[in-house]
């Protein structure tokens, strides 16, 4: 089995200007702390009782699941941000949700879009929410800029599930 279902997550954010664009958005993961990875982009749910955790380092070259968003531009001036949400259950035995948002927009904008979206999400569901954590960055483009904002699942050792 490739994937099995993670035991622990971690938020994460980095933002960085770069020769490229390309350059920009690998240089905000290493920033984030991801950037030695490979990241499989994931639909938006945490698993029930997925348990938060300290962002880690995560091994070299590993396939690492990853709920984000990201923002990227070449305009000199202008302002990006992303940011990643989740809503968290009253109930630990519902999955949680994850949403993402990107904008040519100040990350307080940002913030609070994906943190009602997480919201939304949950009554779409019918789900009562305990708590939104949220995570972003925000970068003021000086040649070619990436802001980056993720959802880390993880199975820490002794927790395959």
């Amino acid at each position: 089995m490739l994937f099995q279902t993670p035991s622990h997550y971690f938020l994460c954010s980095g933002l960085a200007d770069g020769y490229s664009l390309l350059n920009a958005f690998d240089q905000a993961l290493l920033a984030a702390g991801v950037g030695d990875t490979n990241l499989v982009r994931l639909s938006s749910i945490l698993p029930p009782a997925c348990q938060r955790v300290e962002p880690f380092e995560l091994p070299g070259g590993s396939l690492v699941p990853v709920a984000y968003a990201k923002m990227t531009s070449s305009k000199p001036g202008e302002t990006i941000a992303a940011a990643v949400a989740i809503a968290i259950p009253e109930d630990p035995s519902l999955p949680g949700l994850i949403m993402e948002h990107h904008q040519s927009a100040p990350l307080s904008e940002v913030l609070a879009e994906v943190r009602e979206m997480a919201l939304q999400g949950m009554s779409h569901r019918k789900r009562n929410v305990a708590e939104v954590l949220a995570i972003g960055s925000e970068h003021i483009v000086e040649r070619h800029g990436a802001a980056f904002a993720g959802v880390v699942l993880w199975n820490r050792p002794g927790a395959i599930r």
